[in-house]
């Protein structure tokens, strides 16, 4: 596979991505790649510098004849979204992704592929490592932890970089132009409970929920996928209308930055009413047929048998948390009045875990504007507080404000133009780029991001488009070859 991966062109660029996805890089797991691209600078002979906070950079010096050009920054981040599908026997601490080609598109073997934002890696590494393509100045800056907190972003010191033009290549449509995207803050309701004794004569289930399509909790919200912890909850709200169901554990999603894909629960019933609930998780998989056929087709509800657990939540608290889950909002919180298409509020309800005397509900805020930003997170504070949750807010980074007169974003709009005979797309997007925190230290700095086709990040379905890493590729050369 590691061949067939090697053997695409651009070929240095696809070799470079192959060594990197062979180093596990997970967030706020970046040792090994960061020694990793450190030492691929150091064995170019580049200055190389990580910084406090794990940043590794690198200045390499203007090809022949472009000595007089401004210096260049180019920006990826190191750290990859560690997901897999629940019958993939995978371990990212050791194991490398274990990549595949298929027809045009390069994937992994049931987890997340990394091209997000490996692909942005490994064509700044291929730059650096070229004796051949005509380039000015360039800075180098890979960034640690940008999934979960932007940290490598929000550590760097301000006078590391010289350059007045950043190049972020972190975009998933190789027709846009990003030139700027939305804030977030994490918003996490915790809290404990004093378990009760389950007495009576219960039967004992497995309820799971699986299948759904999941993806980047900012840039696929607009698409109305299903979110695997909302689902899940709705079901057992609905049931206990029905039977008397006591709920043991719940354990849904992952990663604050992914939609859900999976949840599940321990639950009791009557034994007299086990029937009743094969009704209701019949009738449930009708309703994500009919609201979720399109986005996700493969959902599905099964509930089945499974060993007795004698121990329980409280009946009154079990109420007032699946109350708090139902009203705790998700999706589409506002759409932009000023930029069609655009969302400028969400949340994803990332997190849900019920176990043991502990809940925990993780919840991922974006907006492009502050105070709405606040008054989403409000929402999702009041909706929790009622069960006397301690409701904490962290890891609040800016969004980044469009500039849409800047030199660089006139200069690539015009090369795409000549390039492909039509228009790109210039625009913001709903999702955190790291460009908003990089310019609190490096004001006057022009930004713009862009990359190849990325469909299904953050999710085992990841996967990228070759032919579109080889546009992306012709785009960035003759943009370096440009920059005045």
């Amino acid at each position: 596979m590691a061949n067939e991966i090697s053997n695409l062109a651009p070929q240095k660029l696809w070799q470079n991505f192959a060594a990197l996805n062979a180093v596990p890089r997970g967030s706020k797991k970046e040792e090994r790649v960061i020694a990793f691209i450190k030492d691929f600078g150091e064995g170019l002979g580049l200055e190389t510098l990580v910084d406090e906070v794990g940043n590794v950079i690198m200045k390499k010096p203007a090809s022949p004849g472009m000595a007089g050009r401004q210096v260049v920054a180019l920006q990826s981040h190191l750290d990859m979204v560690h997901q897999k599908n629940a019958d993939t026997d995978f371990d990212f601490d050791t194991e490398g992704i274990r990549m595949y080609v298929e027809g045009d598109w390069v994937k992994a073997e049931g987890t997340t592929l990394g091209a997000d934002n490996g692909i942005g890696v490994a064509a700044i590494m291929t730059l650096l490592a070229s004796k051949d393509i005509a380039h000015p100045p360039l800075e180098a800056l890979f960034t640690i932890d940008e999934e979960t907190g932007m940290t490598g972003a929000k550590g760097l010191q301000g006078g590391l970089l010289a350059a007045k033009v950043m190049l972020n290549l972190d975009t998933e449509d190789d027709d846009e132009l990003t030139i700027g995207c939305a804030g977030g803050i994490d918003v996490t309701a915790a809290g404990s409970y004093a378990e009760d004794d389950l007495a009576g004569d219960f039967a004992a289930f497995s309820v799971h929920l699986t299948g759904l399509t999941g993806g980047h909790s900012g840039m696929d919200i607009h698409l109305g996928r299903a979110n695997a912890n909302k689902l899940l909850n709705r079901f057992l709200y609905d049931l206990a209308k029905e039977v008397q169901v006591r709920v043991h554990s719940i354990d849904g999603g992952g990663l604050r930055n992914a939609i859900p894909r999976e949840a599940k629960a321990a639950i009791s019933v009557p034994a007299a009413t086990t029937e009743a609930l094969q009704r209701a998780v019949s009738k449930f998989n009708q309703v994500l047929r009919v609201e979720y056929g399109t986005t996700d087709p493969e959902a599905k509800l099964t509930a089945r048998a499974s060993t007795a657990n004698d121990k329980v939540l409280p009946a009154a608290f079990q109420a007032q948390l699946l109350a708090a889950i139902y009203a705790c909002p998700n999706g589409i919180y506002r759409m932009s009045p000023d930029i069609p298409g655009l969302v400028q509020t969400s949340n994803n309800v990332a997190r849900v875990l019920v176990q043991a005397g502990q809940y925990e509900v993780s919840c991922l805020t974006r907006s492009s504007v502050d105070s709405e930003k606040a008054d989403e997170a409000n929402a999702i504070r009041a909706a929790f507080e009622t069960l006397g949750a301690t409701v904490t807010e962290a890891g609040s980074y800016p969004g980044w404000t469009p500039r849409p007169e800047a030199g660089i974003v006139k200069i690539m709009q015009q090369l795409y133009k000549e390039l492909h005979g039509a228009e790109a797309h210039v625009s913001a997007v709903h999702a955190g780029l790291e460009c908003g925190i990089l310019g609190t230290n490096y004001p006057d700095m022009e930004m713009i991001s862009f990359g190849p086709n990325i469909r299904g990040a953050h999710s085992p379905d990841e996967k990228v488009q070759i032919s579109s890493v080889q546009k992306f590729w012709k785009f960035l050369l003759a943009t370096l070859e440009k920059t005045p």
